[in-house]
């Protein structure tokens, strides 16, 4: 079975560094895992490499689609598994690096998510409640209809809530059933799973200073750009945190100051979540990263693992 490293963790872990020094001593190629640095134009708020920092590794689903059009795991799924054989093909092995833990459970356990088809009327009418009567409102209707799905996703992450939503409405089954169901399917390849992580005030302090260079890098005129683009609230992409915030003070809702504060507020949130999702994957060879003396360690703990598996640096 082909092998296919995925390296997964929490935002500001230092998933992105490892996987180009790791494309670069295996000679392969970079598949984004990342639900929000598919989309173009939106480059400081999703802390996405820029050309300098890929050092020449290809990376795919990077600047994929624009911000108005919508990307979902279905996307993602079929996307990635093409890529992966576009680079088993030229005989590299192919490196996963991300954190969105949907898009990377439909790799590592098959999930097929495509038995139904999107309803638009039904999203934006959704999507209107949500703005009307608040994400907990949304978030009680799909506790009523799959109190499993409910209890994974957060209200705050209201694409997903309408997701669920939605299967339910067009299947009269619970997207759990069809995760469930579909996971009794053969995996296609061997997934290497490499997890990073630290202590949390550690991962918080990391957060809070690569929002503030998000600051300092440029991120209002990046959603001002958005903006004379085209893409305002309405557009999915910019539901992103970071984006949303940014947007609430560039249109006299918040000030700066309490905008910087939300990002940094939900992002750590956000990165305690995205650990609870990923403690869940078994199989996983964690490495914490505070622990080690530098990133001359980690590559040095990545490589004995690799090479239990015939991987050699």
């Amino acid at each position: 079975m082909d092998k296919v490293i995925v390296i997964l963790g929490p935002t500001a872990s230092g998933k992105t560094n490892l996987s180009i020094d790791l494309a670069k001593k295996l000679d392969t190629e970079i598949i984004s895992a990342d639900s929000m640095q598919v989309y173009r134009y939106m480059d400081i708020g999703t802390a996405k490499p820029d050309m300098e920092e890929r050092q020449g590794i290809k990376h795919y689903l990077i600047d994929e689609i624009y911000p108005d059009e919508e990307f979902n795991v279905v996307k993602f799924k079929d996307l990635a598994e093409k890529y992966i054989e576009e680079i088993l093909k030229r005989g590299k092995i192919p490196i996963i690096a991300g954190g969105t833990g949907l898009y990377i459970n439909s790799l590592i356990y098959n999930i097929n998510f495509s038995e139904t088809e999107s309803n638009q009327e039904l999203r934006e009418r959704l999507w209107k409640e949500a703005e009307e009567k608040g994400n907990r409102y949304l978030h009680d209707i799909l506790k009523k209809i799959d109190p499993k799905a409910a209890e994974k996703i957060h209200e705050n992450n209201v694409k997903r809530v309408i997701r669920a939503i939605e299967v339910y409405e067009q299947t009269k089954k619970p997207i759990s059933y069809h995760q469930e169901l579909s996971r009794t399917q053969a995996v296609k390849y061997e997934y290497i799973l490499i997890g990073l992580r630290m202590e949390r005030e550690i991962l918080y302090d990391r957060i809070n200073k690569r929002v503030d260079l998000m600051m300092e890098k440029g991120l209002v005129d990046e959603v001002k750009r958005l903006v004379e683009l085209g893409y305002d609230k309405n557009a999915v992409a910019m539901q992103g945190i970071g984006y949303k915030e940014i947007l609430s003070y560039l249109r006299g809702e918040i000030s700066l100051d309490e905008a910087i504060y939300i990002i940094k507020r939900d992002t750590r949130h956000y990165a305690k979540r995205q650990m609870t999702w990923f403690k869940k994957i078994p199989d996983v060879h964690w490495i914490d990263v505070d622990k080690l003396d530098g990133h001359l360690e980690l590559l040095e703990n990545v490589k004995d693992y690799l090479a239990t598996f015939g991987i050699f640096l």
